[in-house]
């Protein structure tokens, strides 16, 4: 599969939480780390997802959100994973950072060249990317 997310991850359904219209999807990633999707029932049943189902998880780039010092901030998105700022690479406008978390996933994000500086990213500073579980979009093998 081809693909321009920046963001592929693989892992195995943990848990399958259903509602009338969505459901909420736990993916287990290796080393610990774990990423929630909403999509629909339809999805559901279309990628015949059950608990522990092997699933590929999408997010571009542009949907992925960087904070640091995050002082107790409670956020609506599902997805916010604390990590290691791996690198940081500083373009005419935008910049891609890459963040590693504590089990090896690394997270690619684009922002712009005024947040790095803002943000004082640069490698080694903790930052947390911040992913609405609506922006995961899942797969599964053929």
């Amino acid at each position: 599969m081809k693909t321009s997310a920046r963001n592929i991850f693989n892992g195995a359904i943990s848990a399958l939480k259903s509602g009338t219209v969505n459901a909420e999807v736990i993916i287990a990633l290796s080393g610990g780390d774990q990423l929630v999707a909403v999509i629909t029932q339809e999805s559901v049943k279309t990628l015949e997802l059950t608990v522990g189902t092997q699933v590929i998880a999408l997010v571009k780039a542009p949907w992925v959100m960087l904070m640091t010092e995050p002082s107790g901030i409670r956020l609506s998105a599902r997805n916010c994973l604390a990590g290691t700022v791996k690198s940081v690479e500083v373009g005419a406008v935008n910049a891609e950072v890459a963040l590693t978390l504590p089990g090896g996933t690394e997270i690619t994000a684009i922002i712009t060249r005024d947040s790095v500086h803002e943000l004082g990213l640069k490698p080694g500073v903790a930052a947390t990317a911040v992913i609405k579980a609506s922006n995961v979009i899942l797969g599964v093998p053929a």
